[in-house]
């Protein structure tokens, strides 16, 4: 039955990637592996391939896969679109997950899709190096997304504190992306009234939600560009400020959705396929492995889709949901990889024979 399986999955993918049967089978074997082993380990996943082939032998042909596969940077980001089904629009996420393999770091910046079910990585970046990124890596990875898809696909792009800069805010108002961006309580504004202070300044008598249009900096802005602000108090008294290109009447209701991609970084690591267990180093390969884990990604939601429908999901006496809409599909295909691989297989079936620009 997985014979078959692998086939369908194979022919869906055929179109849209320029790889030999061979290394098409391997990628087709890897996507499974992950699911089923739950690890990106290349090691345990060549024990768990189903092949008559050595151990040793199945880990060089994984190991060869890394080395010579080369799709580019975006080639996944129109598959998992189509995968998911989702509508014309969709929020972005904008963070970055890292960790260390012993002295290197791993360093990956990435634009998430989320709707109100799906959260999966769309896009990313090896930042090659520990720390924050740059203007200039959140610049062109927008331009990576603007240049696939089109900027009314857009509701709106998410980020915290890390994510803010006069250059970056610019680029994403002349490209009228609407954005709702976390910012630090020590950032300098001029009010309309024309004074120029910090925001806790402003805002120190703030206690329950205040909104106000701003610009950045000091008075000499010259044209300068009006945003809208929102902020209020959480927890322990601190100040949550986020900055708008649109009215921020909504703009904290609509910041929440961030938390997203804060969730989907756990799917890709414990909660499913311990991400942080490869020995990868390579920014070239770590790139082709998160393309993987993110189809991985697209696969158990819609497995989820499928499950549930239209209804509702589990919630327990606490209130939270009894499993994330994740794990629902994650786990269902991996009882289905062992009693019925071609219907754990069947979401493969919405990536069409060719995919257009998605406007």
């Amino acid at each position: 039955m997985i014979t078959k399986a692998l086939t369908t999955l194979k022919k869906r993918l055929s179109p849209h990637l320029e790889l030999s049967n061979s290394r098409l089978e391997t990628m087709c074997l890897l996507i499974m592996g992950m699911v089923n082993a739950r690890t990106v380990n290349l090691s345990h996943l060549a024990c768990d391939f189903p092949t008559d082939s050595k151990v040793e032998s199945t880990y060089r042909r994984l190991q060869r896969f890394f080395q010579h596969v080369d799709l580019g940077s975006d080639w996944a980001a129109p598959l998992l679109v189509k995968m998911i089904g989702s509508g014309p629009t969709w929020y972005l996420c904008l963070d970055r997950t890292n960790w260390k393999i012993g002295q290197r770091h791993v360093n990956f910046l990435v634009l998430a899709l989320v709707t109100r079910r799906h959260r999966i990585p769309l896009m990313w970046s090896v930042l090659g190096r520990a720390g924050n990124s740059d203007t200039a890596q959140r610049i062109a990875l927008m331009k990576r997304y603007l240049s696939v898809f089109e900027v009314s696909t857009i509701k709106f792009l998410l980020a915290d504190r890390e994510f803010i800069g006069a250059q970056w805010l610019d680029f994403l108002h002349k490209n009228n992306v609407p954005f709702v961006i976390r910012i630090k309580a020590n950032q300098l504004v001029t009010i309309q009234d024309g004074k120029t202070q910090n925001l806790s300044t402003l805002l120190r008598t703030c206690r329950g939600k205040r909104n106000f249009d701003a610009r950045f900096g000091g008075n000499n802005l010259g044209e300068a560009t009006w945003f809208s602000f929102a902020a209020k108090r959480i927890k322990g008294g601190e100040l949550l400020i986020v900055v708008s290109n649109r009215p921020a009447h909504r703009a904290l209701t609509t910041y929440k959705k961030r938390w997203a991609i804060e969730s989907l970084f756990g799917d890709t690591k414990t909660r499913g396929f311990n991400l942080e267990d490869t020995r990868l180093t390579i920014s070239k390969k770590l790139e082709l492995l998160l393309g993987l884990v993110a189809l991985a990604v697209a696969w158990a939601s819609k497995t989820a889709t499928k499950l549930i429908g239209g209804g509702k999901m589990k919630r327990k006496k606490h209130g939270y949901f009894a499993k994330s809409f994740f794990r629902i599909g994650f786990d269902q295909i991996r009882k289905l990889l062992r009693s019925d691989p071609n219907a754990a297989v069947s979401p493969w079936l919405l990536i069409p024979p060719v995919i257009t620009r998605v406007v």
